[in-house]
């Protein structure tokens, strides 16, 4: 169960999150107005910091839709992974995959609006352009999406996941005390991890060790 924390923003997180046991750090860049977002350089220093750690995988979270730039901008920062978060077509997947070395993965959010997905019909679209892993995540109903603290329903993310062929994380309001409302999901042997945002950050907003272990225990637990 790979455990992805999402927002980092400076390299005492990073290291906070890597020693709690997580595996892939989450760095927004191209999101705007968002509360995480970093600059290029900022987003370059932050992989780096990952990379030292020697355990955690950096992960590009974005809603940019601009293909030859986020290439440059992932092959520069040395990030391993490519999150695309926000409605971006099989098109801008297919556009990134010719540009960018094998050895970075495609990981496309399906949205989850109550009980539908706006992206469910174009899932064999995505898979066939060149998308690795897909990510269950809830939208609210003012049509927020990434980092809401909304959680998924278990028989509808199961659903979804069911019309996919690739691995897949899941999202959406995860915590150490709720791993027992998925067990749909939990019995999918295509789930490889989960990505949480709120549940890591203490008090003031940070990222947080104790927190992150937390995470890591619970949802590690059979």
């Amino acid at each position: 169960m790979l455990v992805k924390i999402c927002g980092a923003r400076t390299e005492g997180e990073v290291r906070a999150v890597a020693g709690a046991g997580a595996d892939l750090v989450g760095l927004w860049h191209g999101v705007p107005g968002g509360r995480a977002d970093l600059s290029a350089p900022r987003l370059a220093r932050l992989a780096a910091e990952a990379r030292a750690t020697g355990r955690l995988r950096s992960v590009l979270v974005t809603f940019a839709s601009q293909a030859h730039t986020l290439a440059r901008t992932a092959v520069d920062s040395g990030v391993d992974w490519i999150q695309l978060h926000g409605y971006q077509r099989p098109a801008l997947v297919r556009a990134l995959r010719a540009q960018l070395p094998a050895r970075v993965s495609l990981v496309k959010v399906l949205h989850v609006h109550g009980t539908s997905c706006p992206e469910a019909s174009l899932i064999p679209a995505y898979e066939r352009a060149g998308t690795d892993l897909f990510l269950l995540d809830a939208a609210t109903a003012d049509g927020r999406v990434g980092s809401t603290a909304h959680t998924l329903d278990d028989r509808t993310a199961a659903g979804l996941a069911r019309r996919t062929t690739r691995p897949f994380l899941l999202a959406g309001g995860l915590r150490p005390d709720n791993r027992h409302l998925f067990d749909a999901v939990l019995a999918d042997p295509r789930l490889c991890g989960i990505d949480v945002d709120s549940a890591a950050r203490d008090d003031e907003g940070l990222l947080d060790a104790a927190r992150t272990a937390d995470l890591v225990r619970a949802w590690r637990t059979p």
